[in-house]
């Protein structure tokens, strides 16, 4: 079966996506948004690849070096055999700063033999768009396009430059590499340097592993899909990436097909959330940053997303030459749904803010900044939440009264009254309290449907939404409440198949989704674990997480019959939500053995 059986490295500036068989079919440089250098992915054609071909006597295997973002894939034929650590550069230097060039490195190492490969060397700059030549200079191959307009990047390796070039055999006798840059380099690279750039990788993210708790279930899994979320966030301006792809869809064949190389703030605050409560603090600083940076006038409202260096105009346009993943067009760069108005975002950053706030003390470099953020958020809320949005699945149609976006709302008034009570702003506390209540009571009143016996996607609406699932998450009602509790169970029910849920089944702009959307079900999996469905709820966990490619890595959506991965890929939101259970989980394990020892 066809999936999406890719390995991602990066270095928090961009990534690459190398296949199962070691050929990098998807990487933009400089940084995580530009233009396409490998584009296979989304043209097999035309798109561009950088691979080794080895005759069929060889098989291969991958894995990541442990609590690491190194890929290694291994060829061998029995006798014959070796390896690529494929890496972008991340380490400390002397002063502390960050080395993270624009660059990647495939260090090829001699496990035993002669074993014999050809290299496929592919580039096509700019998206494909126009005609790359490749050049044989002293130093490395220069690779260019000027059509649609000029770029070029630069190939560095110890081996035969023309035998590369012209894909001719090559016989490994020793150690080797390739460097494939976007900036031509001052000092020329070499096998040692490699090596070295190889180990200062590996300690660097050894390092911020470690940082990460160790959990007594699920360990694997949760510090894999950390090193995944790091991987999608940008130093340069702390924005954090929903994925590292555009137009995956999610389904084959239609045109659910969006470009995911943006900051959705919604998506990045519950990133930022989940990662800052495994003890990663710097993450959560450079977010903050972010958004402070973001907002210059107090009433300004915020965009539902951004791109990585705080664009705000993301306009969306098609590349009608490329034939798109597995021939799913249109392919597209930019997205349309940044003008869109989405209510929930602000009680998803108030709820960040907060914990923030609560960690660092009200100390917290820019306070001052966070608590004018915070009465601006409030002014916002109070003057838009009676107004219908699109909702946090983005309908591209008429606005609703959606019951998230209503959570939301009232979550955003308790967070900042939270704060407030930190800072002793009495006033505002006795302001803020009616309208958070105001809320709740609109939610109780008119989001629960008595027919249905759930809490509805929207006031008035009979269809089930899983985005519902998340009222306890964020302390709108509690794993208690009767109410809840039949909500989760209509869900199950109503939007289960085959153990996967859909967000929702009415048709939507494109008809009726065809796909599970994977975060949903992980909502599920931590909704029966809230309400005390214990073992349900970690067979439903068990049986996703072996849905996940060979790297236990995920996507945005899973089809229901195959349970092939679809949809841009790695989401971060599949693994954000993936840790929150796996952290419930292992709690629950950890308290239940500290009860065993206590009893004996």
């Amino acid at each position: 079966m066809d999936n999406l059986d890719y390995g991602i490295i990066g270095n928090c500036r961009s990534a690459a996506l190398i296949s199962k068989t070691g050929s990098v079919d998807w990487c933009c440089l400089p940084e995580f948004d530009s233009p396409s250098v490998f584009g296979k992915l989304l043209d097999e054609e035309i798109g561009g690849s950088f691979e080794f071909l080895v005759d069929e006597s060889y098989t291969t295997s991958q894995k990541y070096e442990p609590r690491t973002s190194i890929l290694i894939t291994t060829f061998t034929d029995g006798e014959n055999s070796f390896e690529i650590h494929d890496f972008m550069p991340r380490y400390h230097k002397d002063d502390g700063t960050y080395v993270a060039p624009p660059e990647f490195v495939r260090y090829i190492k001699l496990i035993t033999g002669e074993p014999k490969f050809k290299v496929l060397y592919n580039p096509r700059l700019e998206y494909a768009a126009g005609e790359t030549k490749s050049y044989i200079k002293e130093n490395f191959i220069a690779s260019l396009t000027h059509e649609v307009k000029f770029d070029t990047v630069f190939l560095y390796t110890c081996f035969d430059k023309e035998a590369v070039l012209n894909g001719k055999e090559i016989t490994l006798n020793e150690d080797g590499y390739f460097l494939l840059g976007y900036n031509e380099k001052i000092f020329l690279p070499t096998t040692a340097k490699a090596y070295l750039e190889l180990e200062k990788t590996k300690v660097y993210w050894l390092n911020w592993s470690a940082k990460t708790p160790t959990y007594k279930k699920f360990n694997e899994e949760i510090t894999r899909s950390a090193l995944t979320l790091k991987l999608l966030s940008y130093d340069k301006t702390g924005a954090v990436l929903a994925a590292a792809t555009t137009s995956l869809p999610e389904t084959i064949g239609e045109v659910r097909n969006w470009d995911y190389r943006f900051c959705w703030i919604r998506d990045a605050s519950m990133v930022i959330k989940v990662v800052s409560e495994l003890g990663h603090k710097n993450i959560a600083r450079r977010y903050l940053k972010f958004i402070i940076d973001l907002i210059p006038d107090k009433a300004e409202k915020l965009q539902i997303m951004y791109g990585i260096n705080k664009e705000k105009k993301l306009t969306e346009e098609t590349l009608e030459h490329l034939s798109g993943y597995k021939g799913s067009k249109p392919v597209r760069i930019g997205n349309a749904a940044y003008h869109q108005k989405q209510n929930d975002i602000y009680g998803i950053l108030m709820d960040v803010i907060y914990e923030q706030m609560v960690k660092f003390s009200v100390d917290i470099e820019n306070g001052e900044d966070l608590w004018s953020i915070t009465k601006g958020i409030v002014w916002i809320v109070g003057n838009n939440w009676k107004e219908a949005d699109k909702g946090i699945w983005e309908f591209r149609t008429e606005d609703r009264h959606f019951t998230f976006s209503k959570v939301l709302c009232w979550t955003a008034l308790d967070r900042a009254i939270k704060v407030a009570e930190m800072l002793g702003k009495k006033h505002k506390i006795e302001k803020w309290k009616p309208l958070r209540e105001e809320i709740w009571n609109d939610i109780y009143e008119n989001a629960w449907n008595e027919e249905v016996g759930a809490y509805t996607q929207s006031y008035g609406s009979k269809h089930l939404d899983a985005s519902v699932l998340l009222m306890e998450s964020y302390g709108c009602v509690d794993a208690s409440d009767e109410r809840y509790k039949k909500t989760v169970k209509a869900i199950g029910k109503e939007l289960s198949n085959d153990g996967l849920l859909y967000r929702y089944k009415n048709e939507d702009d494109f008809g009726l989704p065809s796909s599970s959307f994977t975060v949903c079900t992980f909502w599920y999996v931590n909704s029966l674990f809230k309400i005390g469905e214990h073992d349900e709820a970690l067979k439903q966990f068990e049986k996703l997480l072996s849905y996940s490619n060979h790297l236990g890595l995920f996507s945005e959506d899973l089809d229901f019959k195959t349970k092939r991965l679809l949809g841009n890929f790695p989401q971060a939101y599949s693994h954000l939500a993936l840790i929150e259970c796996a952290v419930n989980f292992s709690k629950k394990e950890s308290a239940e053995g500290i009860r065993e020892s206590m009893r004996s």
